[in-house]
């Protein structure tokens, strides 16, 4: 009879070995296709810095395409009656804007005369003509038709763009859900063109008090109105934290877009994209 063996350590070494082999199976980098996200970095000037600049626009456009995933999802839940799902949604395009937020921290390790060194290998490419941020203002109702033109000479993005352009925004489809539950929502607000900015409305305004009295009674919809108010206090914070960095990197130049840089940017600090969520306090 033959007495059971005792694995050597040569065979646990081995058995350890062919756990680590992944030449078969998916590993880490195939999931993530990092070959391919990590070559993705040229450089052009000879300047250190630049890596710095070409990852920290890499990675925003990457949380920006998340927050797209996440938005265009919570719309199309609140546009099917799908609160709770949509609330989820919401509160992570939040975090995601918090996450940008703290990306200036590092951009603004980049002194001037750092930035001015690298700033002729630009040449007109500005953030001003990121496609996926078009669609975040258009979703969020920040509709400009001249907004449209800087993507036209690329088929594939205009058509993306206009698509956010001429579809209900998030707040557009809450008004809509505040009137499918009775809430009297003024009918202008309602049978509109999509495509033109939104109008700050007195009636509006008198229907989220509705809501924000009788929070018990309208639950949810104080849930979504204080949702919204978390999307655009985490919005402004964005744009603040832009503006200040690139004061601090540029001063006031103009900016490589053509725009008038940190002048711009504080004009869209003044935008307000959900007007009666916040003048309703006032009259509660």
């Amino acid at each position: 009879m033959h007495e059971p063996t005792t694995p050597t350590s040569a065979d646990a070494m081995a058995s350890e070995n062919a756990k680590l082999d992944f030449s078969r199976d998916m590993s880490y980098g195939d999931y993530l296709h990092l070959d391919e996200l990590l070559s993705a970095q040229h450089p052009l000037s000879p300047e250190h810095n630049e890596m710095l600049f070409i990852i920290q626009h890499q990675t925003s456009e990457l949380w920006i395409k998340l927050m797209l995933h996440e938005l265009n999802a919570a719309i199309g839940n609140l546009r099917n009656d799908q609160l709770n799902p949509a609330f989820k949604m919401l509160a992570r395009v939040g975090r995601i804007m918090e996450q940008l937020v703290h990306a200036w921290d590092v951009l603004a390790t980049m002194t001037p005369p750092e930035y001015t060194a690298l700033r002729p290998w630009l040449a007109a490419s500005s953030g001003f003509q990121s496609f996926q941020y078009r669609q975040i203002e258009f979703l969020l109702g920040n509709k400009n038709a001249a907004m449209l033109r800087p993507h036209e000479h690329h088929p594939d993005r205009y058509a993306q763009v206009l698509q956010a352009y001429e579809q209900p925004s998030l707040y557009d489809e809450a008004l809509q859900l505040l009137a499918r539950r009775g809430i009297a929502v003024p009918q202008d607000h309602l049978e509109r063109d999509w495509t033109q900015p939104y109008s700050a409305s007195d009636g509006v305004m008198q229907a989220w008090l509705q809501v924000y009295r009788e929070p018990e009674l309208h639950w949810d919809l104080y849930q979504l109105g204080e949702k919204l108010t978390d999307i655009e206090d985490a919005f402004r914070l964005w744009r603040f934290r832009h503006v200040t960095t690139v004061e601090r990197i540029i001063g006031f130049k103009r900016g490589t877009g053509g725009t008038s840089g940190v002048n711009y940017l504080r004009k869209m600090l003044d935008v307000v994209l959900f007007p009666e969520i916040w003048t309703l306090r006032t009259h509660l």
